[in-house]
């Protein structure tokens, strides 16, 4: 989209296209459904407001989005009990334990599908739970679907830092979704903890570049971190299902009518 397009052309565009990952984005950073749509008709007011300001050096979907994220800190109110701290790195792996949660990925039976129902719900609890500067990288990244150095140029941190902060966010829903799994005894690990780490890093990796399977990463992992990376990949498959299907219709009918109000002289 080029800038030199009118706001009345570019901005309603920009809503058909983007409106639903921007409620996505609200609906698990605000405190309610009606502050999410706030954050939708803001958002776009304001996109439509500064449309001329837009010059093309970044992508229309950057300008977007940080203009979203601004929008989003203006709006949000700390919740009672919302933790300022992260868990540590070794809390959130199962490096030492005896047991782990396994989830059988081909399994179909009613229990199984429930199993899974209740894993999706614990991740979408446990992505509301992340202290805000770890939710909100995860968010654009696995959930919206854009890229670490995307990442990175709309919440304007630095791309090693956002990489750490989603790596850590993935460790953290993949142990909410462990908590909910049959447990089952597994052998100790085959490497040294810091091979593990190594394979752990490589497999983070393959998760930001969209790589469907890695064939030479699997044939290297033993069978902990086997369990491992595979409740990793449910958490993000369950990540990428959080993206709303559509924006309702009222919703955006009425930051049409808001464009259309701005339009008109007075």
């Amino acid at each position: 989209m080029e800038a030199q397009i009118s706001r009345d052309e570019a901005i309603p565009q920009l809503l058909e296209e983007h409106g639903c990952m921007v409620l996505s984005l609200g609906r698990r950073m605000c405190n309610s459904a009606e502050e999410a749509e706030d954050l939708v008709q803001e958002t776009f007011l304001q996109a439509y407001r500064s449309w001329s300001q837009f010059e093309g050096r970044s992508t229309v979907k950057t300008w977007l989005y940080t203009i979203a994220m601004r929008t989003c800190q203006r709006l949000q109110r700390k919740k009672v009990g919302q933790p300022s701290r992260m868990t540590s790195l070794e809390s959130l792996l199962p490096m030492g334990e005896a047991t782990m949660g396994v989830l059988d990925t081909d399994a179909d039976s009613p229990l199984d599908v429930q199993m899974r129902m209740e894993g999706k719900q614990q991740i979408e609890e446990a992505i509301v739970e992340l202290p805000v500067e770890f939710r909100v990288p995860l968010i654009l990244k696995d959930i919206l679907g854009f890229s670490i150095k995307e990442v990175a140029e709309i919440t304007e941190i630095k791309v090693a830092t956002v990489k750490t902060r989603v790596h850590r966010a993935r460790l953290r829903l993949r142990q909410a979704l462990e908590s909910i799994l049959p447990r089952a005894e597994v052998p100790p690990a085959e490497y040294p903890m810091q091979v593990c780490m190594d394979l752990l890093r490589l497999k983070q990796e393959s998760i930001d570049r969209g790589d469907e399977a890695n064939a030479k990463l699997d044939n290297l992992v033993c069978r902990r971190c086997n369990i491992l990376f595979t409740t990793m990949d449910c958490t993000f498959d369950a990540c990428q299902e959080l993206l709303e299907g559509r924006m309702p219709t009222e919703l955006r009918d009425r930051i049409l009518m808001h464009f259309k109000n701005e339009a008109e002289p007075n």
